[in-house]
């Protein structure tokens, strides 16, 4: 009996051992995940920017719909990331312009489309 309790507590001080030896002590921490979310919402923005056509934001139907949402989406992500992790603040900012802009103006003029421009060249480093 003592050669099992000895035989089982060395196989699970050798199991331990190797989880501490190969853990990644990066993977888990609040930290990480948040900079893993903040990266995932930074992605999303800039891919709804990409498929976001300014020309169709006032059209009637679905085609308008699918505009509004993908423009609010971008802006509401990219502040999500921005919030999460500082590195993601210029995206934020482009975007923020631009929408600010946009609700004064009804419209997307030269200057949101010219804070709209300099958001998807922050999406090209992403």
């Amino acid at each position: 009996m003592a050669a099992l309790v000895i035989g089982v507590l060395a196989g699970a001080a050798g199991v331990g051992a190797t989880w501490v030896v190969t853990r990644d002590d990066t993977a888990d921490t609040p930290r990480t995940k948040l900079a893993t979310a903040a990266r995932g919402d930074a992605r999303g923005a800039c891919d709804a920017l990409a498929h976001f056509d300014e020309s169709k934001f006032t059209a009637k139907g679905d085609e308008g719909l699918v505009a509004f949402n993908r423009w609010g989406g971008a802006v509401m992500l990219s502040a999500a990331a921005a919030a999460d992790d500082p590195a993601y603040k210029p995206l934020s900012d482009a975007l923020n312009r631009a929408q600010r802009r946009q609700v004064r103006v009804f419209d997307f003029d030269a200057e949101v489309k010219k804070d709209v421009a300099e958001a998807r060249r922050i999406c090209t480093d992403i």
